[in-house]
């Protein structure tokens, strides 16, 4: 039979819902005429009649279609909808889906035999979450969080509504995973959930790249039905990181053939390749490779409201910034995230959206989403691991003078609680056992602790939150196991584009601004700005914004080299604190909201070239006659051994300079250390600076240093 689809998007109308909307609303003649016309897909704030509600909103639409034909079966499908909905058509209740990243699916095959004419009503509700803890819906940094306006609610039918008509028996979820590929063979583990109309014999053949390469039968029950297979595909075309290989991709395809005819056809777009992780370290169809990352915001706080170019637009600046992966930072992304990862060869750490602490409730619809993670996702080889919540101990930034609340947030990390304890385990095994494929990371930010005493990935912030940024080379040499991959590290600087600061500044004068609201509304984190940054120490926003900035460039370079120059000894990679920002916000993004870039982004772009000379770190200030030692390394991140390279060093003061070279080889994917600067700071006060220039060939780095000569105390 034909396959027919449909999308039911558009002109919809729509009301916040209350018991009366509820119980009169839903019905075929119900008078619709002065409900809100919306668009679907969307989100309701987009209306400005519930540009502040919270909801539930009510959504109609009227449509009309033919009964299906004989033998077919009629479905709808809710692409996304944020978060729970309740749906009915034509007054009959279908049911209550929750989940906004995966599809809802209703059979309405003996609904659609009675009219041609029809209502599909759905209240979609999406309750505001109040705080980092108990949270309720599993909506990551969509609801309640600082990268975003608090007051910010996702709610809506985000994605598009289908109708469509299939055979008797449906393909409702399809998995494809690659287990494992090398050049001669790839093993494809596939799974499908079969919705039949009665007890059948189900053909389920699989395509791969458009030829038929396997066929069997089963024998299906009325409703749903799991069934599993394998493939191993000879020859395979691999997937490579863009920059190990080509970005080879291969087209899966189930068909269910019912008595002849076809009764439905699923496709997932994959790459045959091998991930694995050893201590952090991850290795893709056998090579390892060092990750240089960024954390991966939504494109907008809307998902529905990011167009695709603006979607694809965010890792290609991954890509110009020399990153080999994004965390895809305490949520789903859109779909297109995918697509152009897979495309573009970045590689995607994935979490899972549950942010900060969640309320017990949450443990059963977790597990359950989970497993959708996988069936939704599962097929794209970009992605190489999970990781199951973020942050389960919502840990916020202290002041450093005050020991309670630091006791406090260490003991959040050492002591059992049920967020890390069992929601996270419950979590992590529901990927374990849909996913095989991948590692699964129970969370994320949480230090060593028993019975984990080897810790996951950290959020470190030297520099921000805690201590200074050259204060990572000394935790390195005293707790290696905590740089082994450092996933959140950065500082805050305001941005270039501020229509919000615009606003303040033509409200008030500088430096008297409504800074509250600026906290409130905007992500001004007002301890660490006072402490690093007071407003009323500078004499114009641009001045304040500029030294911020700077700073941020400073942090970035200094973390992103250190754990370089760790390559493999023990880091397997980072990821900074962030790429871009999904809205108008101060941030510890490089990129704010028009995608202008901050001083950063140049300054990161160059601190993650493929090969770079680097120094140790740098005092931020020294007294004359110091003994002063700086090793210098080369990072070489290619594939292939430079044979000879050349660094020479200068430092420079006023009225002086002093000069070194240092030579050798550097084999592929290594860093060695190829000399040291050894000098006695000299007489003279001010800036002392180094510049390293490395050549090899036709490949050139080059670094800058600077450091402050000053007068030792008591002189």
């Amino acid at each position: 039979m034909e396959l027919s689809r449909r999308k039911l998007d558009g002109r919809w109308v729509a009301v916040e819902a209350n018991d009366d909307v509820r119980r009169y609303g839903i019905e075929l003649d119900t008078d619709d005429t002065t409900w809100e016309p919306v668009i679907v897909p969307g989100h309701w704030r987009d209306t400005p009649k519930f540009a502040a509600s919270d909801g539930p909103v009510m959504y109609r639409h009227r449509f009309s279609a033919d009964p299906p034909g004989d033998g077919a079966r009629r479905w709808i499908t809710l692409d996304g909808i944020f978060y729970q909905a309740d749906v009915w058509l034509d007054g009959a209740y279908l049911g209550d889906p929750e989940g906004y990243f995966f599809p809802h699916t209703f059979d309405v095959t003996a609904l659609s035999e009675l009219d041609d004419e029809h209502v599909l009503a759905i209240e979609a509700t999406c309750a505001p979450q109040g705080g980092p803890n108990n949270r309720r819906n599993i909506t990551g940094v969509f609801q309640h969080w600082d990268g975003i306006d608090r007051q910010w609610n996702p709610g809506g039918i985000w994605r598009s509504v289908h109708l469509y008509d299939t055979g008797p028996v449906r393909v409702d979820r399809f998995r494809v995973l690659c287990r494992d590929a090398d050049t001669r063979r790839a093993h494809v583990q596939l799974a499908a959930r079969l919705d039949s109309d009665a007890q059948r014999s189900v053909t389920v053949r699989t395509f791969v790249d458009n030829e038929l390469h396997d066929e069997h039968v089963h024998l299906v029950a009325s409703g749903e039905n799991q069934i599993e297979w394998s493939l191993d595909i000879v020859d395979p075309r691999l997937w490579w990181p863009r920059n190990l290989g080509d970005q080879l991709l291969t087209n899966v395809a189930v068909e269910l053939i019912v008595d002849g005819e076809l009764s439905d056809r699923r496709e997932r777009r994959t790459g045959l390749r091998q991930v694995t992780w050893d201590n952090w370290i991850c290795s893709v169809n056998g090579e390892r490779l060092f990750l240089k990352g960024a954390n991966l915001l939504p494109t907008r706080a809307g998902l529905a409201d990011a167009d695709k170019g603006a979607v694809r637009r965010d890792l290609e600046h991954a890509v110009d910034l020399g990153l080999d992966v994004v965390r895809v930072h305490g949520h789903i992304a859109d779909r297109e995230v995918y697509r152009a990862a897979d495309e573009l060869g970045m590689l995607i750490m994935q979490d899972f959206p549950l942010q900060w602490g969640h309320a017990r409730s949450v443990r059963g619809q977790a597990v359950d989403q989970a497993r959708a993670a996988v069936d939704t996702l599962g097929h794209h080889p970009s992605i190489v691991q999970w990781t199951a919540h973020n942050d389960p101990s919502a840990t916020t930034a202290v002041d450093r003078s005050d020991w309670k609340k630091r006791t406090r947030q260490v003991m959040a990390h050492q002591l059992p609680s049920w967020n890390k304890s069992v929601l996270d385990r419950w979590v992590k095994r529901s990927f374990e056992k849909a996913d095989a494929s991948r590692e699964t990371v129970a969370h994320s930010g949480v230090l060593p602790h028993f019975p984990q005493l080897s810790g996951t990935d950290t959020h470190l912030w030297y520099g921000w939150h805690r201590g200074d940024a050259e204060d990572l080379a000394g935790l390195a040499a005293r707790v290696p196991r905590l740089v082994r991959f450092v996933s959140e590290f950065g500082a805050h600087a305001p941005p270039n584009t501020a229509p919000f600061i615009d606003d303040e500044l033509a409200a008030h004068e500088w430096p008297h601004l409504d800074w509250d609201r600026l906290h409130n509304e905007f992500g001004y984190q007002r301890d660490q700005f006072e402490r690093l940054f007071p407003p009323d120490q500078y004499e114009s926003y641009e001045s304040w914004r500029n030294a911020a900035q700077r700073y941020q460039s400073h942090v970035l370079k200094t973390h992103i080299e250190t754990l370089r120059r760790l390559k493999y000894r023990p880091s397997g990679g980072f990821c900074f604190y962030a790429l871009a920002d999904p809205g108008p916000v101060i941030s510890a993004s490089v990129l704010d909201h028009e995608r202008v870039p901050k001083d950063a982004y140049a300054v990161v772009k160059a601190a993650c070239t493929q090969v770079l000379v680097v120094a140790g770190t740098l005092p931020e200030w020294v007294n004359e006659g110091d003994r002063l030692r700086l090793d210098v390394h080369l990072i070489n991140d290619l594939r292939e051994e430079i044979d000879f390279a050349v660094v020479d060093a200068v430092a420079s003061w006023a009225g002086g300079e002093q000069r070194w070279r240092f030579g050798g080889p550097v084999p592929a994917d290594d860093v060695v250390k190829v000399g040291q600067i050894d000098m006695t700071v000299p007489e003279t006060l001010g800036e002392l600076s180094f510049t390293l220039t490395m050549t090899a060939g036709d490949i050139t780095s080059r670094n800058r240093y600077a450091t402050a000569v000053t007068l030792p105390p008591g002189a």
